[in-house]
């Protein structure tokens, strides 16, 4: 559920919403709220229905209404989880839950299951960010400079995108890496017209330096090949 003003500035009490009076539990599973934005994960369709019509009341009360775009009921489709349904994947904090392949490593077999991997809406943000940067232009820094001005912004990424499904930020440091490779071919002349050339360049540096950069560190050096 995502809350939205409807003339006041009352806030909802989003947990105090999933207990009805006298205690009984509207809600069996986990919730989670950050700044205006909540889940609630339910058992049954009957139970997310129940919930979701004892928030509309509370907030209501606070003078407050749930997004109508934003808020749904999604069926977390997984190897278990097989029936049919409108709605299968969520976001939130950055994330998509969806249903995804996965492996059980030691049974060796694959298996669906409902995970959360960067959203393509933070992906986007985070590409944004590096044009931006417009380091590309900046052949005045060297790679060391960039590397002290980046890793603070790289670092932060991967410790909050990269807890799960890393590989999912696959896209986002390739397109760094393709902006260090356009950076590399305006310094220096002998890359100018070699694009090849420049992008073996870098991918023997990242071999050879590892350390220079945080996402190289974890082998994050597609691009170059």
């Amino acid at each position: 559920a995502s809350m939205r003003k409807s003339g006041s500035s009352h806030k909802a009490v989003f947990y105090g919403a999933l207990t009805k009076k006298g205690g009984s539990v509207l809600c069996a599973g986990v919730a989670a709220k950050y700044a205006d934005d909540g889940l609630a994960h339910c058992r049954t369709e009957q139970e997310a229905l129940a919930l979701m019509a004892a928030l509309d009341a509370r907030f209501a009360q606070c003078q407050l209404q749930m997004h109508p775009d934003k808020t749904k009921i999604v069926y977390c489709k997984d190897r278990d989880r097989k029936k049919k349904y409108p709605v299968t994947q969520f976001d939130f904090l950055g994330y998509t839950f969806r249903p995804r392949l996965a492996k059980n490593s030691k049974r060796n077999i694959m298996f669906v299951s409902f995970t959360p991997a960067v959203s393509n809406k933070a992906v986007k943000a985070m590409r944004q960010t590096t044009r931006k940067r417009n380091f590309r232009n900046l052949t005045d820094l060297s790679l060391a400079d960039i590397a002290r001005s980046y890793n603070p912004v790289l670092r932060g990424w991967l410790q909050h995108y990269g807890k799960f499904c890393r590989s999912a930020m696959y896209l986002v440091f390739r397109h760094f890496n393709m902006t260090l490779v356009a950076w590399a071919r305006k310094k220096y002349r002998r890359f100018k017209h070699h694009k090849t050339r420049a992008c073996m360049f870098l991918d023997q540096l990242a071999t050879k330096h590892p350390h220079l950069f945080v996402h190289w560190q974890k082998g994050m050096v597609g691009g170059f090949a």
